[in-house]
C-alpha cells in the first residue's frame, strides 16, 4: 500500500432564508438518513494528519488519494489506498485536501465510508469505517458487502 487517504467531506452549506426558484411542501426526515452524509467517501483529521506524515517520509506531493476496492482477502473484498495526482475517467471526487479519489465500481461499495487512522500502541493504522460492510476480517482490511 503506497498511498493513503482524504480529509472529511464537507457539503457547502445553502443560506437560510435564501429564495428558491421552486417552494417544496415539507418533508418528514425524522426517519430518514441525510443523503448528502450517506452518498460520499469521507476522511477524519487525524487520516489526513497520517497520510501528510506518509507523504512526506515517502517524498511524494499529496494532492488525492485513491481509495478503492478490489476482490480478494480473507473476507471477500479488499481495500485499496493509494496516493494519486488527478482523477480517473469516471471517478467520483470528494474533499479538497487531499482530495479523495473512487472510481465507479468502489464507489457501489464505499459510499458512506469515512476513512480514519487508529495510531499508539493499540492502534489499527488506517481504518475503514464502512456502513455497507456486513463481515470485515480481524484485521479491518478486507470485508464482506
Amino acid at each position: 500500500m503506497t498511498g493513503l487517504t482524504t480529509n472529511s467531506y464537507t457539503p457547502s452549506a445553502v443560506s437560510e432564508g435564501a429564495p428558491s426558484a421552486k417552494t417544496e411542501p415539507p418533508v418528514d426526515t425524522a426517519d430518514k438518513k441525510a443523503p448528502a452524509v450517506h452518498n460520499i467517501v469521507a476522511m477524519s483529521p487525524a487520516a489526513v494528519r497520517r497520510l501528510s506524515d506518509v507523504a512526506a517520509e515517502q517524498g511524494v506531493e499529496l494532492v488525492g488519494v485513491r481509495v478503492g476496492v478490489s476482490g480478494g482477502g480473507c473476507s471477500g473484498l479488499s481495500y485499496v489506498l493509494d496516493f494519486e495526482k488527478e482523477p480517473r475517467l469516471g471517478d467520483q471526487v470528494f474533499g479538497e485536501h487531499p482530495k479523495i479519489f473512487v472510481d465507479r465500481k468502489s464507489f457501489v461499495f464505499l459510499r458512506g465510508t469515512t476513512l480514519d487512522f487508529e495510531g499508539g500502541l493499540n492502534g489499527k493504522g488506517f481504518v475503514f469505517q464502512n456502513p455497507n460492510a456486513t463481515s470485515s476480517c480481524g484485521c479491518g482490511s478486507s470485508f464482506s458487502a
